[in-house]
């Protein structure tokens, strides 16, 4: 049966990446339940402002002995929770050996350090984009990967590497493919920071306030109802939640399953700005250019599994509350 409350009182648990978006919310959410997050980050992409809820060591994944070392001050921490990556998919295909570096190395690096120190649960933070282009809309964990972009390759690299450690070493594990995170946590203290900012709602949020240039939207020549590109957009709390109910079904004894993280409803870009534009009151001004090189036409989730498997639906991920949550942090960061 689902139990949204349950109990990691006395857990050490940690959690690479964060002091990033999604990390700070996991880390949140950990703590709300009497579990202790022990965030590793080296913030060339996460903020030191945002590890809030515990002890922090700043480690970086591509230095193996560093990486072990920050485990051995934390021996009672047997689960990890892994969203330290490279995510910006055009930097990817500008300059990919950054990325297999930081986000294959890395893995492995970490994968190594936790075999050394017997921590043997992960969780582990993929993506949508491992799919690539497919037509078979809503998706389901089952569709054959054949990733578009760098960033999806780096991904399923590694997803390919931890399936390893679990047939030969008894890693137990479950990776997530993420459809697109979105929306802030609604006491306004966290939300999305990245720098550059490369994902559509905080763009949007930014045009519509008047500050930086209009929105650029990449493609309008799409083979989807209005020609923009359809993702399925997730509350980042919601994301958080799963994370808690995969510790929740691993304590069970589930040792391994690939998740998907979706509403199983796609939105287009289009309709993105229409529904800021009704939450806000304000208009996005944008300007329509070509498209960017490594996104996809659609993707959305089918989200049967989450629910047969960790019993997680949904709750806060409402377009209309992914925006107001976004539009009330960033309000805040912007003095607004």
């Amino acid at each position: 049966m689902p139990n949204p409350d349950y109990d990691l009182s006395g857990r050490d648990i940690i959690v690479v990446g964060g002091g990033g978006y999604i990390g700070a919310h996991v880390c949140k959410t950990i703590a709300e339940r009497g579990g202790r997050p022990i965030v590793f980050d080296n913030f060339q992409a996460g903020h030191e402002h945002a590890v809030k809820w515990g002890p922090f060591v700043k480690v970086d994944l591509r230095d193996r002995a560093a990486i072990l070392a920050a485990f051995e001050q934390h021996p009672n921490a047997n689960t990890v929770v892994h969203l330290a990556s490279s995510i910006e998919v055009g930097e990817g295909e500008k300059a990919p050996e950054g990325f297999y570096e930081n986000n294959v190395s890395g893995a492995l690096n970490l994968l190594m350090a936790m075999r050394e120190v017997g921590a043997d649960r992960l969780i582990f933070s993929s993506t949508c984009a491992t799919y690539g282009e497919t037509q078979n809309m809503p998706l389901l964990e089952s569709e054959i990967q054949n990733p578009f972009s760098v960033y999806g390759k780096t991904k399923l690299a590694i997803e390919h590497m931890i399936q390893s450690y679990h047939k030969a070493y008894g890693l137990n594990y479950v990776t997530f493919r993420y459809f697109n995170a979105s929306g802030a946590d609604a006491s306004g203290e966290i939300g999305e920071e990245h720098d550059p900012e490369t994902h559509l709602i905080p763009n949007a949020l930014k045009a519509a306030a008047g500050l930086g240039q209009g929105l650029k939207l990449f493609g309008t020549d799409y083979d989807t109802p209005d020609g923009t590109c359809v993702r399925d957009y997730i509350h980042v709390n919601d994301i958080a939640e799963a994370h808690i109910q995969a510790i929740r079904v691993m304590d069970g004894g589930l040792t391994q399953a690939e998740v998907n993280l979706g509403t199983g409803e796609g939105y287009s870009v289009l309709q993105i700005i229409k529904a800021i534009e009704k939450v806000t009151g304000l208009t996005v001004p944008y300007e329509a250019g070509p498209r960017r090189e490594g996104d996809l036409t659609q993707l959305y989730a089918d989200a049967s599994r989450a629910r047969n498997i960790l019993d997680f639906t949904p709750e806060h991920s409402s377009l209309e509350n992914i925006i107001a949550t976004a539009w009330n942090f960033h309000r805040a960061k912007w003095g607004l």
